[in-house]
C-alpha cells in the first residue's frame, strides 16, 4: 500500500487534493488541520426528555442509540481518519462516504445507501475583521433513529436547534431523525442569508467609495471580492440539485411530512442562488464603474487645467505685446499704462470665468 493510501494519511493545504490512482474507499484527510483533538458532542431525545454528553466517546455514541430516541452526534475535527473509520464502522456507513467526511474539498452532493442517507454541504461564515468568507465542510449523515454531523474545526450554525431540542420548542422532539437532518440542512441554508447580507454590504460600501473616491487598492479589492463570490457559487449551486434530490426522494428514511419541509429549503436555496448570482453581476460592473469614476475625475482634473489655460491665453497675448522691445510703443510712457494692463488683464479674465460659469463649464 502506498503511504498516501494509508488510513490516517494527511494531506495539508486547501488546495490539496487525492492522488491520482488510489484505491478507493481509504479515507485520506484532505484540508487544513484546525484541531489537534477531536470533540463528539452527542445529543439523544424524545418527546418526553433529553441527554447530552458534551465530552463523548465512540461507545458512548454506540450505547445512545436506543429504541423511540433520536441521537445526534456531532463530530468537530475530521482530521483523525482513524476515529472516523471507527465511527462509520459503529454506524454502518460505507467506506466511500467516510472517505468523503474527510476530504474537505468535496462538492456538496447528496447520496442515498440502503440505510442512510449522505448530504455534504459548505457552511459560510462572514468574517467581518477581513472581510472575507469562511467556508468550511460539513457531513451531514441521516440513518434509522440517528443523525451525524461531521465539521472540520469547533464553532457551526447549529445552536439555534440545539435550543429548540433542549427547550423542546417547536416539532422537532416530535419528530425523526429526517426532521432533524432537515432542520440542520435548514440552519446552515438560513446562515447563507445572514453571510450574503454582510458580504453585499460590504460590496456596496465599496461601490460607494469608488464613486466618492476611486483608489488603486479599490482594483485589488474588486479582484478579490470576485474570488470569493466564485467561492460562494462552488458552495451554493450544487446544493439546488442536492436538495431537488432529497425532496423528490423515495426513501424510508424521509417521511411524508418531513417532505413538505424539504420543499421550503428548496425555496430558500433557489432565493440564495438569485443573490449569488446578483452580486456576481454587481462585482462584474464594479470594474467598469471604478474606470469610470477615475475617468470621470481625470475629466474634471482637465477641465479645471484647460480653464485656467484658456484664461491665461489672451493675458499671456497682453504681456507678450508689451514685452516686446520695440522703440516706439507709445504706451509704453503713458503715467497709468501699467495699471490700465492690470486692469484690462483682471476684467478680461473676470469675464471669462463669468461665460464659463453661465454656460455651465465652471
Amino acid at each position: 500500500m502506498a503511504p498516501d493510501d494509508r488510513p490516517g494519511s494527511v494531506h495539508r493545504g486547501a488546495g490539496s487534493r487525492l492522488r491520482p490512482g488510489r484505491s478507493p474507499g481509504l479515507p485520506v484527510f484532505v484540508g487544513e488541520r484546525k484541531r489537534d483533538a477531536v470533540h463528539i458532542h452527542v445529543i439523544d431525545y424524545a418527546e418526553d426528555g433529553v441527554t447530552e454528553l458534551a465530552q463523548a466517546s465512540l461507545d458512548d455514541c454506540t450505547r445512545a442509540r436506543g429504541d423511540g430516541t433520536v441521537t445526534w452526534i456531532n463530530v468537530d475535527g475530521i482530521h483523525d481518519v482513524d476515529m472516523l473509520s471507527a465511527l462509520g464502522q459503529r454506524l454502518g456507513l460505507h467506506p466511500l462516504t467516510v472517505e468523503d467526511i474527510a476530504n474537505t474539498t468535496q462538492r456538496p452532493k447528496a447520496e442515498e445507501f440502503p440505510h442512510y442517507i449522505f448530504l455534504a454541504l459548505k457552511m459560510i461564515l462572514f468574517d467581518r475583521a477581513s472581510a472575507s468568507l469562511r467556508v468550511e465542510h460539513v457531513s451531514l449523515v441521516i440513518g434509522q433513529g440517528f443523525v451525524l454531523t461531521c465539521l472540520e474545526d469547533a464553532g457551526d450554525v447549529f445552536d439555534e436547534v440545539r435550543e429548540r431540542i433542549r427547550g423542546g420548542r417547536g416539532r422537532i422532539r416530535t419528530q425523526g431523525a429526517d426532521y432533524l437532518g432537515y432542520a440542520l440542512a435548514d440552519a446552515v441554508v438560513d446562515h447563507y442569508f445572514i453571510a450574503l447580507d454582510e458580504f453585499g454590504s460590504h460590496v456596496d460600501e465599496l461601490d460607494d467609495a469608488i464613486l466618492d473616491d476611486p483608489q488603486p487598492g479599490h482594483v485589488h479589492e474588486i479582484h478579490r471580492l470576485k474570488r470569493e463570490a466564485i467561492r460562494l457559487r462552488r458552495a451554493v449551486w450544487p446544493l439546488r440539485e442536492e436538495i431537488i434530490w432529497l425532496e423528490r426522494s423515495e426513501s424510508h428514511l424521509i417521511s411524508h411530512d418531513t417532505h413538505v419541509y424539504l420543499r421550503d429549503l428548496h425555496d430558500h436555496t433557489l432565493q440564495v442562488v438569485d443573490m449569488v448570482d446578483g452580486y456576481r453581476d454587481i462585482l462584474g460592473t464594479l470594474h467598469d464603474t471604478y474606470l469610470s469614476a477615475v475617468s470621470n475625475r481625470l475629466n474634471e482634473i482637465m477641465k479645471v487645467l484647460t480653464i485656467i489655460s484658456t484664461v491665461f491665453i489672451p493675458l499671456t497675448f497682453l504681456v507678450g505685446v508689451y514685452g516686446m522691445n520695440f522703440r516706439h510703443m507709445p504706451e509704453l510712457e503713458w503715467h497709468w499704462g501699467y495699471p490700465l494692463v492690470w486692469l484690462v488683464m483682471v476684467i478680461i479674465a473676470v469675464a471669462m470665468m463669468l461665460q464659463f460659469k453661465r454656460r455651465g463649464w465652471w
